[in-house]
């Protein structure tokens, strides 16, 4: 089959190319999905990189990609919940990813049926940023009906989904943009966009019950700032906590390294009366389903940038690492 792989860690023009592998071996628990569409995320350049290298192995040559929407084509013995014509969508496993590519084998806990509303790209924008998105606002911050959320980079592809999820849940949002995408980011529900090249949002926001972080360094400092007594700041760019390393069976050093590098923001946190609480998304096919039939419902609506076919996924994750795009930006493969 085609596939998209980095050949070791490196730039993107260096290590990233199109070639022949043979398809996933499909254990009993998989399905294996013949793939229409797949969507970029920043973890695939950061992958590719080296920068999870620490605390993830990896085998070269690696297929990359996290998000999925395509054909059942084939099920293992052990499969309960799909069958052969299936149109489904999924974010794989983190140490079984491969998207970008003609085919991949996920377990089946991770698939959900793709909304006949949705098109295959629209489904493949959804899976990690919505399960990222609804995991810290639901699962981890708990926001109700009233609460104030600030988002940061309210027009990426976790943004403009989180927006729309707050929305969803009742809060008052918030969120931080360039000026570009202002009126963008206003048209995806938030109640107050923050212009960052004209006015730091620390200075103006405040009283908050919830930040979601997604641009570390002085921006967690600052969003510590926003919080009312209580509040809580959710980090996908933190360092993962020991107790993360801890489960994930990492040496013990390295849980010890990851303590000490959250010792300051927690620190913060409890000086001010507030939580800071840094994660990683799990994949969960049920909560993919939910948030599918709330994008069926139009509740949340899938946001595209651009489309490259599979040949020029490097094109793709160049433009991606460029930080310009509103939206999610999606790799065209078996349509």
């Amino acid at each position: 089959m085609k596939a998209i792989v980095c050949t070791r860690y490196g730039k993107t023009e260096d290590v990233v190319e199109l070639r022949e592998m043979p398809r996933p071996v499909v254990q009993a628990k998989d399905v294996l999905i013949k793939v229409h569409c797949a969507s970029l995320n920043p973890i695939d350049f950061k992958i590719q990189q080296g920068a999870m290298k620490a605390i993830m192995k990896f085998k070269f040559p690696l297929i990359l990609g996290f998000d999925a929407s395509g054909e059942v084509v084939q099920v293992g013995a052990g499969v309960k919940q799909f069958k052969v014509g299936d149109l489904v969508f999924s974010r794989v496993a983190s140490d079984r990813f491969g998207t970008f590519a003609e085919f991949v084998s996920v377990d089946e806990k991770l698939v959900a049926l793709k909304p006949a509303a949705l098109t295959h790209a629209k489904a493949a924008a959804l899976p990690l940023v919505s399960l990222t998105s609804w995991q810290a606002l639901h699962s981890i911050a708990q926001v109700k009906l009233g609460q104030k959320v600030l988002i940061h980079a309210g027009a990426g592809g976790i943004g403009s989904i989180a927006i729309q999820i707050a929305k969803h849940l009742g809060a008052y949002v918030a969120a931080t943009t360039s000026t570009k995408n202002v009126e963008f980011v206003k048209s995806l529900g938030a109640d107050t966009v923050v212009d960052y090249k004209t006015t730091a949002f620390e200075q103006v926001l405040q009283g908050y019950d919830m930040v979601f972080e997604t641009l570390g360094g002085d921006n967690l400092a600052k969003s510590f700032n926003v919080l009312k007594p209580g509040g809580i700041v959710v980090s996908i760019v933190g360092i993962p906590t020991a107790e993360w390393g801890k489960k994930e069976g990492l040496p013990i050093y390295i849980q010890w390294l990851l303590s000490l590098l959250n010792i300051k923001p927690n620190q913060t946190a409890k000086r001010l009366g507030v939580r800071y609480v840094p994660f990683l998304m799990e994949a969960d096919g049920q909560q993919l389903a939910h948030i599918g039939s709330l994008a069926a419902q139009g509740s949340i609506k899938p946001i595209i940038d651009r489309t490259y076919p599979l040949e020029q996924t490097k094109d793709a994750l160049l433009y991606l690492q460029t930080s310009r795009a509103t939206g999610k930006i999606i790799i065209e493969i078996g349509l």
